[in-house]
């Protein structure tokens, strides 16, 4: 899967709105960041990244709050819209994606099983959106098409406006 050309007109869309970016990651562990800014002139449109895989950092940096991973738990869709709010409320950026989920191949649960991934998109002045997909694959192959399809989301909505 080519990241890079979505990567890129991601960029454009942010450049031509002079928009910036802040993204917010669990279990894609910063491949989001990591493929936004492999492109050249990112630092125009990329403001910081949060790799929040554990509980404890996704309370500490972006402010997702006890009760929604106590109702909720960590992979939901709410949670993953506290966690694009959050990259919002402490970053300078007026865009957010975020990203939790099960990449397996442990960890899934009946209810929760191994490629269900959760996604949120936020933009300052607007309630987050939120979508979950379940994808198919080994951890890496789950990994990749949730930036696929995190990258995918934050075009759509930037090519709304």
């Amino acid at each position: 899967m080519r990241l890079g050309p979505l990567a890129r007109r991601v960029g454009a869309r942010l450049r031509e709105r002079g928009l910036v970016l802040a993204t917010a990651e669990s279990c894609t562990g910063g491949w989001i960041a990591q493929a936004v800014t492999s492109i050249a002139g990112s630092s125009e449109w990329f403001e910081r990244g949060f790799v929040t895989y554990s509980n404890e950092s996704k309370k500490e940096m972006l402010g997702v709050r006890v009760a929604t991973l106590a109702r909720h738990g960590a992979v939901s869709e709410a949670t993953a819209r506290e966690m694009a709010s959050g990259a919002l409320r402490r970053s300078r950026a007026q865009v957010a994606v975020a990203v939790t989920g099960v990449a397996g191949p442990g960890g899934g649960t009946r209810s929760k099983p191994v490629g269900l991934v959760c996604f949120a998109w936020s933009q300052k002045g607007r309630a987050p959106e939120s979508a979950a997909r379940r994808f198919r694959g080994d951890r890496k192959g789950i990994r990749e098409r949730s930036v696929a399809f995190a990258l995918q989301g934050l075009i759509e909505r930037l090519e709304e406006e």
